[in-house]
């Protein structure tokens, strides 16, 4: 009997049932690009970690797009004292030290996981 059961809702499909192979394409490109965050002042252990992410990134094929945060403000909102710091997909993976590129890899593979 169903007269009292939940309902069923019906998938949805992710773009509103207009799916073209450009908006599969662009998903699966959003899908695969890791949002990374480089919190600091800009100083030059900021630039280093930007810089060793970016390598990281390549390799992984990934998008190589880095935001970089330089406003304490939105840097204390992550809960990070020492800069600089990485963040990937909205998780403070590493702060306070200068990652190599394999150590940034590492990381963005864990974090991805």
């Amino acid at each position: 009997m169903g007269l009292f059961g939940k309902k069923q809702k019906e998938a949805m499909p992710c773009c509103g049932g207009s799916c073209t192979p450009e908006t599969i394409a662009r998903a699966k490109e959003t899908r695969d690009a890791a949002e990374v965050k480089v919190l600091g002042s800009g100083c030059a252990k900021c630039s280093a970690l930007e810089a060793a992410a970016r390598e990281a990134l390549a390799e992984l094929g990934m998008g190589t797009a880095i935001d970089h945060v330089t406003d304490f403000a939105q840097i204390a909102a992550y809960g990070v004292m020492t800069t600089p710091a990485l963040v990937v997909d909205g998780k403070v993976v590493c702060c306070g030290k200068v990652l190599k590129k394999d150590e940034a890899k590492a990381l963005i593979e864990r974090a991805r996981e």
